[in-house]
């Protein structure tokens, strides 16, 4: 890229001073020939300009031929390069566009495909809740039943008691009501003779 540079600058500076020596002569052959001058050596003056003009146009010739042409063949192979550069960036825009177009043509088939996947993980996700649901429902259930036996238990052991108590209470007034003052003393004195014995 340097070398391209610099060989421009020298292909510019060359034709900038052709130029000049061109534009210098032409000026110098205007200056020469004066306003409105017509004399016999008219001839003459013509003759040297024009051969002032040759000689100066056949030595920008041969100096510049070469500049010239180094500088238009760079500058061919420049805008080659830059075109194949161009070319192959259009190569792969229009690969990039056509994947894009590819995947925008695939895009309904790509959310269907979607859309099935989530509702296939749905499908998992209610199964595992459900599961999870019914395995905790029935440890509840086993508990319950285990509270209630417990309660059945309990109750029917305060039952017990309160009959067990209550058969007491009717047998001690049921033989209150049956035991006569005579039977009374019988028992005492049998009662005594046991201890004293």
């Amino acid at each position: 890229m340097m070398k391209k540079n610099n060989l421009r600058r020298k292909q510019l500076k060359v034709s900038g001073m052709s130029l000049l020596i061109l534009g210098s002569a032409v000026a110098t052959s205007w200056a020469a020939s004066g306003p409105g001058e017509v004399h016999n050596s008219w001839l003459a003056i013509d003759t040297w300009k024009t051969l002032n003009f040759a000689v100066l146009a056949i030595a920008l010739f041969f100096l510049g031929r070469k500049p010239v042409k180094a500088f238009f063949s760079s500058r061919k192979k420049e805008i080659a390069d830059e075109l194949k550069d161009l070319e192959q960036k259009k190569a792969e825009a229009e690969k990039q566009l056509a994947e894009y177009q590819a995947r925008f043509n695939n895009l309904d088939q790509e959310s269907r495909r979607i859309i099935q996947d989530y509702i296939q993980q749905g499908e998992e996700a209610k199964k595992r809740i459900i599961a999870q649901a019914e395995a905790q429902a029935e440890k509840l259930e086993d508990m319950a039943k285990r509270t209630i036996e417990q309660e059945f238990k309990s109750a029917r052991i305060k039952l017990q008691q309160e009959i067990s108590s209550l058969a007491v209470a009717q047998a001690q007034d049921v033989i209150q009501s049956a035991i006569s003052s005579e039977d009374q003393e019988k028992l005492v004195d049998d009662y005594l003779k046991k201890v004293v014995a």
